[in-house]
């Protein structure tokens, strides 16, 4: 969650320098010399050829969802909106997964979970609207669309990911070498050939170590190591109000007040998410 804090003043700095294709195509390529890297020292190569083609070709197949699709989204979204409405917007993806595990992984959906929703998507139109919710004029709604989308595609990722049973690290590595090729394909058509500014260069190496990388083994490894996806989802709630700070503090975006407003309550809806989860355990 602290290294993901760091991530929207990553993304919105970058952007600065970087067009966001040109973004994904270099932090995938920080990720994949990282991942392989780790590969090789903690001696899981030999796995790769342990789980056999069709194992792995699922795997690939993912990496169309995530690394490619999922950033080239996100990352659209960071361009046009500020860090600090795309960041939370993002954050919703815990009731997108919510949502989504209600047909895909035969969860029932409550009273308790519909509140949650309404509470967390006002939270989104709160901060789309910079506090006027009932105008419904959205700062950018392109940019609101697609960072919402981007939850969508993420929940997808994550629910297919997690039912994999193989070594979250050789997943994750072939998620990136998989999509490659494709995401070379895209950014020579779109991004074009140029020598990336050197400030552009470092945030997309930061992004592809920290978020991509490092963030990922952690977080995939929790999903692996716990009984109920929803109660560990649920604790990207601490990340927002960190990165706010640092949105603050380094992209030098004025908090709004509907800002911090909207993302209460979204962690409103989030909570009370939790507090089902834990009922739903007990009983």
């Amino acid at each position: 969650m602290l290294l993901w804090s760091t991530v929207a003043s990553a993304f919105k700095l970058s952007l600065r320098h970087l067009s966001p294709i040109e973004l994904l195509f270099y932090s995938s390529l920080t990720a994949i010399i990282i991942l392989g890297g780790i590969l090789v020292l903690s001696g899981k190569v030999t796995l790769l050829q342990s789980y056999g083609i069709r194992k792995n070709s699922r795997s690939i197949l993912l990496g169309l969802l995530n690394p490619l699709l999922y950033y080239l989204i996100l990352l659209k979204a960071y361009d046009l909106l500020p860090a600090q409405e795309a960041g939370p917007i993002n954050y919703t993806w815990g009731i997108t997964l919510a949502l989504l595990s209600i047909p895909l992984l035969k969860q029932k959906i409550g009273a308790k979970d519909i509140v949650a929703v309404l509470i967390a998507y006002f939270g989104v139109v709160m901060i789309s609207t910079h506090g006027n919710p009932l105008s419904l004029q959205f700062s950018d709604p392109r940019g609101v669309a697609l960072a919402l989308v981007s939850t969508v595609i993420w929940s997808f990722y994550w629910i297919y990911s997690t039912r994999d049973k193989r070594d979250s690290l050789v997943i994750l590595f072939l998620n990136f070498v998989g999509s490659f090729p494709l995401l070379l394909l895209v950014f020579l058509i779109w991004g074009g050939l140029r020598t990336p500014p050197i400030e552009g260069l470092l945030g997309a190496v930061y992004v592809g170590l920290i978020e991509m990388a490092l963030a990922y083994i952690c977080w995939l490894s929790a999903m692996k190591r716990t009984d109920n996806t929803a109660s560990i989802s649920i604790l990207i709630f601490f990340t927002p109000f960190l990165s706010l700070i640092f949105i603050h503090c380094f992209v030098g975006e004025q908090i709004l007040p509907s800002t911090i407003i909207g993302l209460v309550f979204i962690v409103a809806g989030l909570g009370l998410q939790k507090i089902k989860s834990r009922n739903s355990q007990s009983d």
